[in-house]
């Protein structure tokens, strides 16, 4: 297969390229389903060109829309942010502090007995 180094450092160097232009391409294609600015047809253009001429249309791509590709990857990785900051806010529950107050309107209401708020109470200070 490899006749000397020069051939091992070659197919190296063609196979290094070829993924760092899948990546690339990974990356153009999810954006242009992100970009809502963009109609159906356009993307659909890019596409085509992405098919057939794919390593021109790449660097054309990154060229034209390489700022507006930033700004929508900023934003996704914002959103996913906030949704995980409050997914994990929804799921941690409230402070032994907030119980405590909660278990006192309760108590205040006339809902829970004070042997009640203080089993609720020594719980949320466990």
């Amino acid at each position: 297969m490899w006749d000397s180094f020069w051939d091992f450092i070659w197919y190296t160097i063609v196979i290094f390229a070829f993924i760092a232009y899948l990546i690339i391409l990974w990356h153009i294609i999810s954006d242009l389903f992100r970009d809502k600015a963009a109609s159906g047809w356009q993307k659909a253009v890019w596409v085509v060109f992405l098919i057939i001429f794919p390593y021109l249309t790449a660097l054309i791509y990154l060229l034209v829309k390489g700022k507006g590709m930033a700004e929508r990857q900023r934003e996704a990785y914002a959103e996913a942010k906030q949704a995980s900051d409050q997914y994990i806010r929804s799921v941690a529950g409230h402070s032994p502090t907030q119980q405590i107050a909660d278990a006192k309107a309760l108590l205040d209401s006339g809902a829970i007995s004070p042997q009640e708020f203080e089993a609720l109470k020594a719980k949320a200070l466990a």
